[in-house]
């Protein structure tokens, strides 16, 4: 399956949603093994998951975890990069054995100017940046004319919805790196409610 845009999917923690994922055409399957992180999984887990699923690349999320217990799970995983929650110094970043994207928040009442030098200062060490916090109320044309001029310059992930109406006319709109999805709960084994992802994918599909 073609999509308009590439895809992570955060938060993988069971099979249906780890297959579903790389069948749909998705490029990045996220697991959470910092221990602090809600949701977090076992390297024994992605190790099973990963087995089974093909296409992807697979990103392990952390927290505070030291470096050197992030390169170890990365080499126990095969791990291809990470996604970082909280700013680290650049001798940290620079001793990760993998890339590593991080997570930034949405932030309206920052100046555009100040937007920027935070991408430019994490830019010099990182691949990329995924927004998951929605801004509170709909883009305006000011906001939403930065964030793509930004995308042109930085590689930005971002939820769907940043979206005021059709992703996909968002995308092509603003031209992310991509789109970040959340995965989910299985209702009970094998069985996963994939509806609200599926509209997502739909709409990205490339006929």
């Amino acid at each position: 399956m073609s999509l308009l845009t590439s895809v992570i999917v955060r938060g993988i923690n069971n099979l249906s949603d780890a297959r579903y994922c790389a069948g749909m055409g998705a490029d990045y399957i996220t697991f959470r093994l910092d221990p602090a992180l809600p949701g977090a999984v076992t390297p024994a887990l992605v190790k099973e998951l990963s087995s089974w699923v093909a296409g992807v690349q697979l990103v392990g999320e952390f927290d505070s975890l030291p470096i050197a217990d992030i390169n170890a799970l990365a080499q126990e995983c095969n791990l291809h990069s990470v996604l970082l929650h909280k700013q680290r110094r650049p001798e940290e970043l620079a001793a990760l054995s993998v890339s590593a994207l991080v997570l930034v928040k949405w932030i309206p009442d920052m100046l555009p100017e100040d937007v920027d030098n935070r991408f430019r200062t994490l830019g010099q060490h990182t691949t990329g940046f995924v927004m998951t916090d929605l801004p509170p109320q709909p883009l305006t044309e000011f906001q939403l004319a930065h964030l793509t001029e930004q995308a042109r310059t930085y590689s930005i992930w971002l939820a769907p919805g940043f979206a005021n109406g059709s992703v996909r006319e968002f995308v092509e709109k603003v031209h992310p790196q991509g789109l970040v999805l959340e995965g989910g709960d299985e209702i009970k084994p094998g069985l996963r409610d994939f509806s609200e992802m599926e509209a997502v994918f739909e709409e990205l599909e490339v006929e």
